[in-house]
């Protein structure tokens, strides 16, 4: 039987915090739509986590904090990219990656997380990474097939997740360049690489 994410007891192990608190600080970060997406994306993680041997309140935690800076102003993310020594090519495009690197920084300083593993997978949430641990794998993909999301490919896309989560990565993946360039948006560059990585046949 899958656990569900309500019936999760968090230790001390990842952060000191309950679930409850948890939530009661993430939810004053967002709006009332975005903190529903979380909590999807959080249903979506934990089961993943199950079925690919991950821990789940290690899923829970890094699915709760992902889009923790998602809301936050795009003057204090420039700023924390420079100060914190980020990627400057960042700056170059917009919050809707930022939000991953600048949320890691952010959960790390205002709710104590330190485990790298929980902190990468919120960092590379937005772009993926050649080298994605289970449990980033897991964020990356429970953030685009959770129970809210609604777009023509999410069905396969689930289905995907169901047998492999190098086969749902590799989907996302190439489905959002294919989005990307269908809006002739630009492309982060550490984007291709992710492409490289999971997708391109040698």
């Amino acid at each position: 039987m899958l656990i569900k994410p309500n019936d999760l007891s968090y230790g001390e192990k990842y952060i000191n915090l309950s679930r409850k608190e948890l939530l009661e600080k993430v939810q004053t970060q967002m709006s009332s739509q975005r903190f529903k997406h979380v909590l999807g994306v959080e249903t979506a993680a934990v089961e993943l986590a199950q079925r690919y041997g991950v821990s789940t309140e290690a899923a829970s935690i890094a699915a709760l904090t992902h889009d923790y800076a998602k809301e936050r102003n795009h003057g204090e993310m420039h700023d924390l990219i420079i100060s914190a020594n980020l990627d400057l090519e960042l700056l170059q495009y917009g919050s809707e990656i930022w939000h991953g690197p600048v949320g890691a920084i952010l959960v790390k300083k205002e709710l104590g997380i330190q485990d790298a593993d929980i902190l990468n997978a919120i960092h590379y949430h937005t772009v993926g990474r050649p080298e994605m641990s289970l449990l980033e794998q897991i964020i990356y993909v429970a953030d685009y097939i959770e129970p809210g999301r609604v777009f023509p490919v999410v069905s396969e896309a689930r289905k995907a997740a169901e047998t492999s989560l190098a086969e749902a990565v590799a989907f996302e993946t190439e489905h959002t360049l294919l989005h990307l360039i269908g809006q002739k948006r630009k492309i982060y560059p550490k984007t291709i690489d992710t492409y490289n990585t999971w997708v391109a046949k040698p």
